[in-house]
């Protein structure tokens, strides 16, 4: 697999107008393209990948443009470039969620099955304030952690404007909030075919009587949020709440497994079990948890970092799991493979050797898979890089 070097970035991600982009065409050759670079379109930085492929066959790459620095706090937007011709090239770079001084981020997209409509969900925080002061609980409600909802009619030429939908989420007493990031999931067969659940994670405050140090990661948890009316009301789904420290289910990803089964993978923000990665299972569509979080094994060589699920159409098609391959940093994208519904996982293919961190994985096509990741040459928030790769190769 080829890769572009640095010395082709800047001919790579030139604004190509949607009007010049023809159809798809699989046959170009073309394996990755990079369509953010940081430091140019106005930003500092991106981060924070998603990518979902729209009913048209439109590649959105969604993420973070951060405006002061790398940081997670300041002035971020949600931004959006599209692709016609499966991830080969780029249209422009569009603002999708302004942050206007403040933080708006962790984009979880999904496309609802019942209309074809772009459904996004968003964080959001003041930009004066911090992660840690958040996570004391030093901020007013309107300060911290907020969620809003978007949705495109028009293959994801536009938006609406943010919608804040933080009461039918949110329970009173939660600090931190955080949706996916990465694309959500839209539950296509079974009892509740045609749900948008996406994956999410909160922090709670510490029982009294406890340090309020607001960096104690044992009160972390993940947990879903559901809709059943393609985002117009929104639900509070399973809860991961033992914050015992062991398990800290932290940014998390979903996947509906052919058997209707849903699949969550999680961080494990630094629990004191051995593994970096957490799973479970959901036999209700998100609304409870087939059993607790736990530790899976055979993803022991991903760090602690976020990590992308996708399960690949076809009753008897794979499970996939994308993230950095080194336990002890980020590095060397690697994809998995599960074909017993991710009780277990093989790696089949290392990506690349360089710096990698977040990522998200989304079916380009019926044979191919793309991988929207963050990746760079001296560090892994250089460029956020598409991969092309043939659903015959990751076998």
């Amino acid at each position: 697999m080829t890769f572009l070097s640095r010395t082709l970035l800047a001919a790579t991600v030139l604004l190509t107008p949607l009007t010049a982009i023809a159809p798809a065409h699989a046959a170009t050759g073309c394996t990755s393209s990079v369509p953010y670079v940081s430091g140019e379109g106005g930003y500092d930085t991106y981060r924070i990948p998603a990518t979902v492929t729209t009913v048209r066959g439109t590649v959105l790459a969604f993420a973070e443009g951060r405006l002061g620095g790398a940081g997670d706090t300041g002035h971020i937007d949600v931004v959006l470039r599209r692709s016609g011709d499966g991830g080969c090239t780029w249209g422009p770079l569009r603002v999708v969620a302004a942050g206007d001084g403040n933080t708006r981020g962790n984009p979880a997209p999904v496309v609802d099955p019942r209309t074809g409509a772009i459904v996004l969900v968003t964080s959001y925080n003041s930009g004066a304030v911090t992660e840690t002061q958040i996570m004391r609980g030093e901020v007013t409600p309107e300060q911290g952690r907020r969620v809003f909802v978007q949705r495109s009619w028009d293959d994801g030429r536009h938006f609406t404007r943010p919608r804040d939908i933080t009461d039918e989420v949110k329970p009173t007493g939660w600090r931190w909030y955080a949706t996916g990031p990465g694309h959500a999931v839209a539950l296509t067969h079974g009892p509740h075919a045609g749900r948008l659940v996406v994956p999410a994670n909160h922090s709670a405050a510490p029982p009294a009587g406890s340090p309020d140090t607001g960096q104690e990661a044992k009160y972390y948890g993940a947990h879903a949020i559901y809709s059943d009316d393609g985002g117009r009301s929104w639900r509070l789904g399973f809860v991961d709440d033992s914050y015992d420290g062991v398990d800290n289910a932290n940014e998390s990803t979903a996947a509906q497994l052919p058997d209707g089964r849903l699949y969550f993978s999680a961080r494990d923000q630094n629990g004191t079990s051995v593994g970096n990665r957490l799973d479970t299972y959901s036999g209700d569509g998100g609304e409870s948890l087939d059993r607790p979080y736990a530790v899976q094994p055979t993803l022991n060589d991903v760090p602690v970092v976020q990590g992308s699920v996708l399960q690949l159409a076809g009753r008897k098609a794979p499970l996939l799991f994308s993230g950095p391959s080194v336990p002890t940093g980020r590095r060397a994208m690697a994809i998995w493979r599960s074909d017993d519904g991710g009780e277990s996982f093989a790696k089949v293919l290392t990506v690349s050797a360089r710096p990698a961190a977040y990522s998200d994985l989304g079916q380009v096509d019926r044979d191919t898979v793309g991988l929207l990741y963050e990746t760079g040459v001296s560090g892994p928030y250089e460029t956020i890089e598409f991969c092309r790769m043939q659903v015959s190769d990751l076998g």
